[in-house]
């Protein structure tokens, strides 16, 4: 939503789970939130906190808003909720459509459908959004691994 708490900390676990593959040259990744409250900022200091304990890098990170480009250039687009995959429906155009999807659409041992947001909360929703984004990652990288395999094929 603002882009400094989950969006930032997915887009860091994935980043490292693409150096960790041999993907980073290969791959993109990107964050940014449907809305402008936060365009500048560093991650909120919670998700810093759970990020780094986990041995990921995210305070490099400024948040910034989707724009219009973000749905050409990209071939998935995952929101961590409903409300920001419907915001995201309502600016995409049509025929980008089938890139939009939930993040939780790819976790393997969790079965919640959406990322919490715990930015209202204290540091154990920040270290619950992690289990969710790790797992989540991993799935989004067994997708893109073969993607890229097909790419590199072709």
């Amino acid at each position: 939503m603002g882009n400094i708490c989950r969006s930032p900390s997915a887009e860091g676990v994935f980043r490292h789970l693409l150096n960790e593959a041999g993907l980073a040259d290969v791959v993109g990744t990107d964050s940014a939130g449907t809305h402008g409250f936060h365009i500048g900022e560093a991650p909120d200091a919670r998700a810093l906190t759970a990020a780094s304990k986990r041995g990921y890098s995210i305070a490099e990170r400024t948040a910034r808003q989707v724009e219009a480009t973000d749905f050409q250039d990209f071939d998935l687009i995952l929101a961590m909720d409903w409300e920001n995959l419907s915001a995201l429906q309502q600016q995409c155009p049509k025929i980008h459509h089938h890139k939009l999807m939930l993040l939780m659409r790819f976790a393997n041992e969790f079965e919640e459908a959406t990322v919490p947001d715990p930015y209202y909360g204290g540091p154990d929703g920040f270290s619950k959004v992690m289990d969710y984004i790790e797992d989540a990652c991993q799935g989004v990288l067994e997708l893109v691994r073969k993607r890229a395999t097909q790419y590199q094929a072709a």
